[in-house]
């Protein structure tokens, strides 16, 4: 029961020493809990089982199991200022991620908030961490800077393993583009020296197996707080042929096959974040596209989304492993785990990387060919058309701030917590930090170090836990994005997409009972749509956004719905 877990807090905080703000427990009192977030990369919010999806994720469905799930967790619609949000609790363009590093619009560069790195302006997690006398750790992915006193031994962690670009070829065979230290390469570092892939390099496995390894070494009296970076399922697509094999036959029925069965077990499951009711019609373009495809471009496809599945399944292998060594170490018990995806399915096409270096050259020459699609030499995107089926019954996918783009899968598991219970709370991937902060008893003082720091603007989830509803209080919950612009107010959803993919306009939808934003309300409820614009002037105002809906679009989709 959840009043367990908050007696469980209350304990915590009953029993810190005094005059220290972290709770250092005395030898009598409960231990500290550790913290573990693990983050997912382009994971879509059907995926896993206990979200409605087919691909076996049973490490993750039994954390789920065990836990509650966020079905109402929002992050950006990209890899950067989700990471920047979660890892501060303050907004992307405070935290320095106004847009991503890859292609900051001209009027922007050089401009405050949008640097494209994680400013100095803010506390990570693990810093506040490790002020509270924590061991802190991670592995994976950081794409938040490369450049000296950006990266993650500077930011806070004190043991690490990182990928700092956004992405790289998964057998360890070089990045996007140029492998010349820029945003196209791949380079890694292990506690701030160059590591270089060898051998059996793998992603998914080397972070998980670099994890394990920090978790057993150190102060092993201290609690950690440990960041578990995955860049499964980003593209390039590429898994190992045993995994591929498993999922080689799954999808030769298509793009609306999937999203049926999915929309079905979501249903079943309760997750389901709301039917259209034009939903047939969009399973019907979905079939007819599927239909046009010649044999061999359904057998390209199928090959595409099962590499897809193989990393996902991948990757829950080897969170199983993490787990498995926390119980090992008699750790797990006392382990908070956060679990989410970093923003929603990548619908992708080659014109949306020719801005880095070397890009096309590398895309070109790839063997693509379908007996090759996921091997080292491979280059494979996924289609825009398995996105929609991924993100189905919401709208579109990674890089807009769609449904589709936004709404994430979440686990929140610690042995306190409810079991198998789910929460439709609008959450944000700002309220992370206060919330695991709360959870810890650490403070969220804007003074860490000794050094001032912007304030954590996300919002603790405890009390909305604890009080069993699905409501969050009235405040409004703002983001913004390339010129992409959202307002929510709990159900309620006011969104601004420029040209080519949206009108420039700002329109309202009730994201619960239409995910696919298309039965614009705001002139059904003015009042509301009016304090709504209010909020986002002020908004505006504070970052310097006034015009930001002309700002170029770097995404081209085949298509809106």
């Amino acid at each position: 029961m959840l009043h367990k877990f908050l007696g469980f807090c209350l304990l915590a905080m009953l029993t810190a020493c005094a005059g220290n703000h972290a709770g250092i427990a005395s030898s009598k009192a409960e231990p500290r809990p550790n913290i573990l977030i693990i983050v997912a990369d382009d994971m879509g919010y059907s995926d896993m089982g206990a979200f409605g999806g087919e691909i076996p994720t049973p490490n993750l469905d039994a954390l789920a199991g065990g836990g509650i799930r966020l079905t109402g967790m929002h992050a950006a619609p990209s890899c950067s200022p989700t990471r920047a949000m979660l890892l501060s609790g303050a907004d992307n363009h405070v935290a320095g991620l106004g847009a991503m590093a890859e292609h900051i619009p001209a009027q922007y560069k050089g401009r405050r908030g949008f640097e494209g790195v994680l400013s100095d302006r803010v506390a990570t997690l693990a810093e506040r961490f490790a002020a509270a006398d924590y061991r802190t750790i991670m592995s994976g992915k950081w794409h938040l800077g490369m450049a000296d006193g950006k990266r993650p031994a500077q930011r806070g962690f004190q043991s690490s393993f990182a990928l700092l670009q956004g992405a790289a070829n998964h057998f360890g065979h070089g990045g996007f583009g140029k492998d010349d230290g820029g945003l196209g390469g791949a380079t890694y570092v292990e506690d701030d020296k160059p590591f270089q892939p060898a051998g059996d390099f793998y992603s998914s496995n080397i972070i998980a197996t670099k994890l394990i390894g920090q978790l057993n070494k150190g102060d092993m009296d201290k609690p950690f707080f440990a960041y578990l970076s995955f860049t499964a399922p980003h593209s390039p697509l590429q898994a190992p042929k045993a995994d591929i094999a498993r999922h080689a036959q799954k999808y030769q029925q298509g793009w609306a096959h999937l999203a049926r069965s999915r929309g079905k077990k979501m249903q079943a499951l309760g997750v389901l974040p709301g039917m259209p009711s034009n939903i047939t019609e969009k399973y019907r373009q979905l079939q007819e596209s599927w239909d046009g495809l010649t044999p061999q471009k359904k057998a390209i496809e199928a090959r595409r989304m099962a590499i897809y599945a193989a990393m996902v399944d991948n990757m829950d292998h080897n969170i199983g492993d993490v787990l498995a060594a926390l119980r090992k170490s008699g750790q797990m018990e006392n382990t908070i785990i956060l679990f989410l995806s970093d923003n929603g399915p990548a619908g992708e096409d080659p014109r949306q990387y020719a801005v880095v270096p070397g890009f096309t050259d590398q895309y070109e020459s790839a063997d693509n060919s379908l007996s090759n699609m996921g091997a080292a030499d491979s280059f494979v995107l996924q289609s825009q058309q398995w996105a929609r089926a991924i993100a189905a019954p919401s709208r579109l996918f990674k890089g807009f701030v769609t449904e589709g783009g936004t709404l994430v899968p979440a686990i929140l598991h610690h042995p306190s917590l409810p079991k198998g219970k789910i929460n439709k709370i609008q959450s944000d991937v700002r309220d992370i930090t206060p919330t695991l902060l709360a959870m810890a008893n650490i403070s969220q003082s804007n003074i860490v170090n000794g050094k001032k720091t912007a304030a954590i603007e996300g919002r603790d989830l405890l009390p909305l836990l604890k009080n069993g509803k699905n409501i969050r209080p009235a405040k409004h919950v703002i983001f913004a994005f390339n010129g992409q612009s959202i307002v929510r107010a709990n159900q309620w959803k006011a969104m601004r997409i420029p040209a080519p993919m949206g009108d420039g306009l700002w329109h309202l939808y009730n994201i619960q009972n239409d995910p696919a934003e298309m039965q614009d309300q705001k002139e059904e409820q003015p009042q509301l749509f009016a304090e709504m614009m209010e909020s986002w002037v002020a908004y505006a105002d504070l970052h310097g956004l006034n015009g930001s809906a002309n700002a170029p679009f770097s995404v081209h989709p085949e298509g809106d719905e």
